[in-house]
């Protein structure tokens, strides 16, 4: 780049300036007796104020590039990603974040919102569980009970009752009105890693590092049913709608399906090369999927009828995240992997299916959130640097478009969907 006469005079003038300010008092006579120029009163402190400007830009073009990227891949998807084209229903979530809440002293491991009130409730590996207005960002209270890494946190039906479970062996049920512990839970002999109440709110299925799943009573506390099969440390379950049977996943590098009536498991999936973290059954309004059962109508009358007899109402699919990084979608009447996404440079931590039945929503260890579009079976949007960290857990707001993220930087951040 050549610079006119009155330009390099200007820089020239800029540079004596900067090597008087900082005492170069040799190289400023140098510089004189070469450039035939005087120090400009005018032109004091102008090359730290250009300079300053070029970061300043610098960081502007980065910040647009980043949304070119996005505002392409979301393009190339056909126009599915565009907001103008979505409704209210199935808003996606867009950066910034609307509120980062901050005051646990360690990673997160569970985000949950109630189901009625504006409010969302952190689990923590500081042994506590925070209350948080996720409408205002306000902080509400501190739970503390668990002696060890809360793992999971759970709402009934009605919001009226918590469930939580803790590395210290045990799960605690919480009345969500007057914040009291009402009852511990023993039974599981290592880490409780997962709880979740059944639709009917009168029981909850809870995993462990012990490989078991366990049925407990709410109105009594009592274990009424162990069921075994995992080969090693059951991560997560998830129940399907109708609460007739369960999901689960592990550290074998399998998932599997459960009659929870029998207490059996009538399905296994077998293809992730690694331990699988997550897994979700898929709502009722799913969009189809090319090349499975429920695509065609001979197809859904079998899949109303489902693997081993067991009827499966409308949770036609799985999703199941691993350590392999991959994301895969099974169908329940016959087993098959339909589907794997492939996009996340770490390990899958969370997967949700949206509530409008068209995506999936995941988060990992790459720090980021992505949606995938269902029907065609791709990525359609990433939010890169969602944390500053491994990004481990992900919740839907039934009520509110909303959802949150809880990262091992100590944070939660709830992201509006619009």
């Amino acid at each position: 780049m050549v610079l006119t006469n009155k330009q390099k005079e200007e820089l020239n003038g800029a540079i004596l300036d900067y090597l008087e300010t900082s005492g170069y008092n040799t190289s400023l006579e140098e510089f004189k007796k070469e450039t035939n120029v005087e120090i400009d009163p005018k032109k004091k402190g102008l090359l730290e104020k250009k300079w300053t400007s070029v970061i300043r830009l610098q960081k502007k073009v980065m910040d647009l590039e980043a949304k070119v990227v996005q505002l392409e891949e979301e393009l190339n998807a056909g126009g599915r990603g565009s907001a103008a084209r979505r409704g209210k229903e199935d808003a996606l979530p867009r950066p910034p974040e609307k509120h980062t809440l901050t005051g646990h002293r360690n990673c997160i491991n569970a985000v949950r919102f109630h189901p009625s009130f504006s409010l969302l409730v952190s689990a923590s590996e500081d042994a506590t569980m925070k209350v948080w207005d996720f409408d205002s960002g306000e902080f509400e209270r501190t739970m503390k009970g668990h002696t060890n890494a809360v793992q999971d946190i759970d709402f009934d039906k009605t919001g009226n009752v918590m469930a939580s479970c803790s590395a210290d062996l045990t799960i605690k049920l919480w009345d969500f009105q007057t914040y009291d512990n009402t009852k511990t839970l023993h039974g599981h002999d290592h880490n409780v890693s997962c709880v979740k109440f059944l639709p009917s709110g009168d029981q909850l299925v809870s995993s462990s590092r012990d490989k078991t799943i366990k049925v407990w009573e709410v109105a009594t506390g009592y274990c009424v049913k162990t069921m075994t099969g995992h080969e090693d440390w059951v991560r997560r379950i998830v129940v399907s709608e109708d609460g007739t049977c369960i999901a689960s996943c592990s550290s074998d590098q399998t998932a599997r399906l459960w009659n929870l009536a029998k207490g059996e498991c009538i399905m296994t999936f077998r293809e992730h090369s690694h331990v699988v973290e997550c897994v979700a059954f898929s709502p009722a309004n799913i969009v189809e999927i090319p090349g499975s059962l429920l695509s065609t109508a001979e197809g859904r009358t079998r899949a109303k009828v489902g693997a081993g007899g067991t009827s499966f109402g409308q949770s036609g699919y799985l999703a199941t995240g691993s350590r392999d990084k991959t994301i895969k979608i099974w169908e329940i009447a016959t087993g098959r992997c339909l589907q794997t996404y492939i996009g996340h440079d770490n390990w899958v931590r969370s997967v949700r299916f949206h509530p409008c039945g068209k995506y999936l929503l995941s988060v990992g260890d790459d720090k980021t959130i992505r949606v995938w579009d269902i029907a065609q079976g791709r990525c359609i949007k990433t939010i890169n640097d969602a944390h500053s960290h491994f990004v481990s857990c992900l919740d839907f707001c039934s009520h509110n478009p909303h959802i949150a993220t809880g990262g091992v930087d100590d944070v939660i951040k709830v992201w509006k969907l619009g």
